[in-house]
């Protein structure tokens, strides 16, 4: 009982300043006495972490990190930060959790649901971008793995009507022919088992999901255990609308869908640098740019740490993570899942990143000194390793309370909502 907020003062103002989001209390608390970092409530075993996810708080989530908390604790029900921060779709703690590599394959203990499962049921689709640009090799096994009663992520996505990530995930390779067991519980139970994801779209009712779904190649002659066809389960549930979409006998023709908008090639290789770099120290976050370093364009708080590879211009690793997360991709050159650059357009691919500043700097230069592709061809930046197995935090082993969100100035020719949404 030690161990539990509700028998400490200091802990249930921990709680408290977790719920509330009260970043400077929750300095104090822990500069008194870290180790509350690593409490659970009384009740449900709830860390502070766990609350600070389920209410968005990623400053104070990066916070409790730095001061020992367990980024893969488990409450009562089996859930950790990284499944309450999907349940409700907070991506800028998704993010955090993400960079000291907490567990994406955990699985809560009511249904088996990963937070690949409940990022995709409450249609955040960001975190769901997150959560697979994150499973690198292992994508195709994360995004079919199946909670109890044989239902998919995809499942639930079109059950809810969640066009962007009934989208994403086809495009990640989830499965359309992924079939459910009679254990499904409650009231996915009464769809029927050997049910398909275009079955589950039809009892949701939403057009477009099954659309995408029929396009993509799902059957529609797949028959479940109560007999249904996915035409069936659409008229039971009072979804006649989609007879014409779902029926096999249906000649009407049904559009072509491009790839996803959310797609992100560069993704993987930015969480990657930010292990390496250590995206929430407080050695990167806590100083302003040093003479002889480059000022992120974006944000121009931070040296410029990374660079796109192709047009080379350079951002802080932070702002190039965050542009990556948020923003939409675009079809270019036949390329999908290409980020546009914040600076000139161009299509980004991946990231690298860069050589250290040089010891003399012309104070000329631009205060928003972001370089080109020359600089980016020179700059003797290494290039990115695929370090799927590399376990840890970063060089130093602490992480920036301050370090949740793009400080909001941003430098021509781009306006904050033409860059961050």
């Amino acid at each position: 009982m030690g161990n539990s907020l509700g028998c400490a003062g200091l802990g249930e103002r921990l709680a408290a300043a977790a719920k509330d989001g009260d970043a400077a209390e929750a300095q104090r608390l822990l500069a008194a006495n870290p180790g509350l970092a690593r409490c659970t409530t009384f009740g449900n075993l709830n860390s502070p972490l766990h609350i600070a996810a389920a209410k968005g708080h990623h400053e104070i989530a990066a916070l409790l990190l730095e001061n020992g908390a367990d980024v893969n604790a488990r409450n009562i029900y089996g859930q950790t930060p990284l499944m309450q921060a999907c349940r409700f779709g907070h991506w800028e703690v998704v993010q955090t959790l993400l960079v000291v590599r907490c567990n994406l394959w955990k699985v809560d203990s009511l249904s088996g649901r990963t937070a690949l499962h409940m990022a995709a049921a409450g249609g955040h689709v960001k975190c769901v971008r997150l959560l697979l640009a994150d499973a690198a090799g292992e994508r195709e096994g994360y995004v079919n793995k199946a909670a109890n009663g044989g239902v998919t992520a995809l499942h639930l996505a079109a059950l809810h009507g969640h066009v962007d990530c009934v989208h994403l995930l086809i495009d990640e390779h989830a499965s359309l022919a992924a079939q459910t067991l009679p254990c499904v519980a409650p009231p996915m139970a009464s769809i029927g088992a050997g049910s398909t994801p275009l079955h589950f779209a039809a009892c949701g009712g939403e057009v477009k999901c099954c659309q995408i779904l029929v396009s993509r190649g799902a059957d529609r002659t797949v028959v479940n255990c109560n007999g249904w066809l996915p035409v069936d389960a659409a008229r039971i549930w009072g979804c006649n609308w989609l007879e014409h979409v779902l029926s096999p006998k249906s000649h009407l023709p049904i559009p072509k869908f491009p790839p996803s908008g959310y797609l992100s090639q560069a993704l993987p290789s930015l969480i990657t640098i930010a292990r390496e770099q250590g995206l929430n120290l407080s050695s990167e976050f806590s100083v302003g740019v040093d003479e002889g370093c480059d000022a992120c364009a974006v944000c121009l708080e931070r040296p410029c740490t990374v660079a796109a590879e192709g047009c080379g211009h350079e951002l802080c690793v932070k702002c190039a993570l965050d542009l990556c997360s948020v923003i939409k991709s675009y079809d270019s050159a036949g390329i999908a899942g290409e980020i546009p650059c914040p600076l000139c357009r161009s299509g980004i691919a991946s990231f690298r990143t860069t050589a250290a500043p040089a010891a003399s700097h012309d104070t000329t230069t631009s205060p928003a000194g972001c370089n080109s592709s020359s600089r980016g061809k020179n700059s003797g930046g290494s290039e990115l390793e695929a370090a799927a197995g590399d376990k840890g935090y970063g060089s130093d082993g602490s992480i920036d309370p301050d370090a949740g969100a793009v400080v909001p100035t941003y430098y021509a020719p781009f306006a904050p909502s033409a860059i961050l949404t």
